[in-house]
């Protein structure tokens, strides 16, 4: 019987000849992540009363989630956070202006393919979009991995999703993804392995496979996978990566899947996730109108260099509605650089966007929260009550193309608007 991409990496992580699907085996993972809240790891240790680390080489700590800090506590925490990194000469540290973790981390080559990585956020299912298993866990699960060098783990069974493209005018990786929760439900993969396979995945760019992994855990997904191609290996060389250092693992032809998906690119339209949940998901033209009073574009989701340049493809030459207002939370320090350099970041700026440094933000509640009856549309990837402020206010997903076609309006608005001019591409 042939084997999943998960049955085969759990394999390779538990130094096994095979697993199967539902088997509980002792994973050694090849990079433990732990994000702005690393501290309480750090305070974890005094509790079992050792201070000895398994494997420092395998750890990355990143100060992501509130940065820079807004009060004496969190600076005290991302202070221990630093004295301690230091002391046990942890390199894989990235302090508040490096940016998201994932992003970070996929940037500077610290993930390949094959290899299976936890974090203490669920949204690390996005290292599937190099071949990785990426998966979160809590933080005591991170303490003792660090000591230990391992975790039990179980081996989950297999959703393969084809996706068949070229998706329609308008559409992205986003919406697909909206579509899909939207019809599996947000429990609608818990604690499977989603594969993403097809001709629309095939040759997809990193920054789109990153958006399909990241958002795979809003069905529940343990981890995603994207097959490593040619795309996948120029991205690494890119970014310093020798081919000689990852092992690219595929599922076999007869592997036996939970169940199959299929998706017709060419048939979807941009997507809404409304209020209060991400699989609340509507074909924008039933939501379109709506009054907003901010949108919000940032989060390990949608804002990468690819993500903000589609926003700045609408917003050049274009203001922002009076009354609306327009956050952009770039994913990383290069991000940023990068739109610096090609004029996006002077975009946003005459377009009135406030732009912020690199990190979660407003995704985590950094900034940018809303008052009683505000309305945020947001490229993040969860829109539960409270998230951005007032359990009074509303979030609406979309992708950045939305985004940017909202700001314009200060209602929602389909993004086609803007993209076809006299039946050409602006």
């Amino acid at each position: 019987m042939g084997k999943t991409f998960a049955e085969k990496v759990m394999a390779k992580a538990a130094h096994l000849p095979e697993t199967t699907a539902g088997q509980v085996v002792d994973v050694y993972p090849d990079l433990i992540m732990s994000h702005a809240a690393s501290w309480r790891c750090i305070q974890s240790l005094e509790k079992l009363g050792t201070d000895q680390l398994y494997d420092v080489n395998r750890i990355a700590m990143v100060m992501d989630h509130t940065a820079p800090a807004r009060t004496a506590k969190t600076a005290a925490d991302q202070k221990l956070c630093r004295e301690f990194a230091k002391k046990k000469g942890i390199t894989k540290f990235y302090d508040i202006n490096a940016g998201i973790a994932h992003v970070v981390l996929i940037e500077d080559g610290h993930i390949r393919p094959g290899m299976v990585v936890i974090g203490t956020d669920s949204h690390s299912t996005i290292y599937g979009a190099l071949g990785a298993a990426g998966t979160g866990v809590g933080f005591s699960e991170v303490t003792a991995t660090w000591v230990c060098g391992y975790l039990w783990m179980r081996v989950p069974q297999s959703i393969k999703v084809i996706i068949d493209g070229p998706l329609a005018l308008g559409a992205s990786a986003k919406d697909v993804m909206l579509k899909l929760i939207g019809a599996l439900t947000a429990d609608g993969g818990t604690y499977c392995s989603i594969e993403f396979h097809g001709s629309y995945v095939r040759g997809l760019s990193i920054s789109e496979r990153m958006t399909l992994c990241n958002l795979a855990m809003e069905l529940g997904a343990k981890f995603a996978y994207v097959p490593p191609d040619d795309v996948t290996r120029t991205f690494l060389r890119e970014h310093g990566v020798d081919p000689l250092d990852y092992e690219e693992i595929y599922p076999d032809d007869d592997a036996v899947y939970l169940k199959t998906v299929h998706i017709d690119g060419s048939q979807i339209v941009p997507q809404i996730a409304c209020p209060h949940t991400v699989d609340n998901v509507k074909p924008i033209h039933e939501v379109s109108g709506i009054k907003v009073d901010q949108v919000f574009i940032g989060s390990c989701a949608n804002a990468k260099y690819e993500d903000l340049a589609e926003a700045a493809e609408i917003l050049k030459d274009r203001k922002i509605a009076p009354g609306v207002r327009l956050i952009v939370t770039p994913a990383s320090r290069k991000v940023i650089e990068r739109i610096v350099n090609e004029g996006i970041f002077d975009i946003f700026l005459r377009s009135g966007a406030v732009i912020t440094n690199p990190g979660c933000g407003a995704c985590a509640g950094d900034g940018g929260v809303m008052a009683d009856g505000e309305v945020t549309l947001s490229t993040a990837n969860r829109n539960f009550q409270g998230r951005m402020g007032s359990y009074q206010a509303d979030i609406y997903l979309a992708s950045p193309s939305v985004a940017a076609a909202t700001a314009i309006r200060g209602v929602i608005t389909d993004p086609r608007e803007f993209l076809v001019k006299e039946g050409q591409y602006i």
